[in-house]
């Protein structure tokens, strides 16, 4: 069996509604993916994605080349090749032996894997309709951002008004909330609702000491990225309780093996569609310590890209038993999604991908006192207070947005805020 043929498409794939208002100022580029559709001398075909701006291993021009004429079994388990043509090399080999990717990838420990919505940073109230939303999705645990420009207490308690006692929320912070002294009050705060299952990465993860204070200091599990600080120093010095596995198909399996040696659960954040998602399960099928809800943001997405869309039962997604991963790809919605190849060859002769316009923004931070920072990206301005809010200001033509934008394009401008 060898590779005869590798397709790549770009397509654009829009945000629910009200993500596409959220993710405004970030993410928003994730609504590109590239698909690989990969054929081989058998007439089999895989699928596979790749969310080009996000991603830990884009498919290149290289990669393609190597597979083709080369056995895709040979082939599957090199990282190197990326996200979407490794996916694609596994779903295909699955389909030609005609059994589940799962198989290929070692002994099934659970046949459904627990998986959780997403959102980045928002407003109490967008984060109260996203969690409403997943609710009725069928999940039990929402992943999210809290972030020092919005009132995190009162995003927290938002959400607990509208979801039942079950559900659980993890709160990643992206080491914005600083060190251990200005974190742990924080956390503490947030330790009064039940629904808080876990923090991620609260402080900068290279604080070994701050973070080991926290540990000690709350009664929630805190998660890491996998390799900052090395695991040996992670395990040793007791700064965590599990970790955020995200690689290819070979590193996950060796972080993974790592973790359970150490008895540490995790969760896999391998972001992307509905065949992403998918693969997903199957490599949380075989991990013993996949426990935690993994991460794909499948919620972002207004279409699955799939025959059948995914569905949620109890917080969890089935893994599919047909053969490769089981699921099929929805052609004609592809083909509508498409991005015209005429557009991506032109930005690759001049090394460009393509991309969804940057929106021209002009972020506001306001204080309680209505003091107020305006930037041109959101970065952290300083300690989290509660009462903390945060306006987008779009480009509306006028002479004021021109004049403040060409400040903060140069530097962070404080004034009173006086609306806009």
């Amino acid at each position: 069996m060898k590779v005869v043929d590798v397709e790549r498409i770009v397509v654009h794939v829009p945000f629910t509604e009200r993500q596409l208002q959220i993710t405004a100022r970030e993410v928003y580029s994730w609504a590109v993916l590239e698909l690989c559709k990969v054929t081989s001398d058998s007439g089999h075909v895989g699928w596979g994605e790749t969310v080009i701006h996000y991603t830990w291993g884009r498919v290149t021009d290289e990669a393609v080349e190597r597979v083709k004429g080369a056995s895709p079994a040979e082939a599957m388990n090199d990282d190197s090749l990326g996200s979407g043509l490794q996916m694609a090399l596994f779903d295909l080999v699955g389909k030609i032996l005609q059994v589940p990717v799962h198989q290929l990838l070692g002994e099934k420990v659970r046949d459904w894997t627990p998986i959780s919505w997403w959102s980045i940073d928002a407003s109490p109230e967008d984060w109260a309709a996203e969690a409403t939303d997943a609710v009725a999705a069928g999940y039990t645990s929402f992943k999210n951002k809290p972030r020092p420009w919005w009132d995190i207490v009162a995003q927290v308690d938002a959400i607990s008004k509208v979801v039942p006692a079950h559900f659980k929320l993890d709160l990643d912070a992206n080491q914005t909330w600083q060190n251990a002294a200005t974190a742990i009050p924080v956390i503490k705060k947030l330790e009064a609702y039940d629904h808080i299952a876990m923090f991620e990465s609260p402080i900068p993860q290279t604080d070994i000491l701050g973070n080991r204070q926290i540990r000690q200091a709350i009664s929630r599990p805190v998660a890491m990225h996998f390799g900052q600080p090395p695991f040996i120093t992670c395990v040793r010095e007791e700064v965590c309780d599990g970790f955020v596995i995200g690689a290819g198909k070979s590193r996950v399996m060796k972080q993974a093996t790592l973790a359970a040696e150490a008895q540490m659960p995790f969760w896999l954040q391998l972001v992307g569609d509905g065949l992403t998602t998918t693969w997903g399960a199957h490599l949380g099928s075989v991990l013993t310590h996949a426990r935690w809800p993994a991460i794909s943001c499948l919620n972002l997405y207004s279409h699955h890209l799939l025959k059948q869309p995914i569905q949620i039962v109890n917080g969890h997604q089935h893994v599919p038993e047909g053969p490769g991963l089981g699921v099929e790809v929805d052609e004609e919605a592809v083909e509508a999604h498409r991005i015209p190849a005429d557009v991506i060859d032109d930005l690759a002769s001049r090394g460009e991908l393509y991309t969804k316009p940057t929106p021209q923004l002009i972020h506001s931070v306001i204080y309680p006192d209505d003091t107020c920072v305006h930037m041109e990206s959101l970065t952290v301005p300083g300690t989290y207070v509660e009462g903390v809010r945060s306006e987008i200001w779009e480009d509306d033509g006028s002479k004021e947005w021109t004049q403040l934008h060409e400040r903060v394009s140069k530097e962070q401008v404080w004034t009173r805020w006086e609306g806009q």
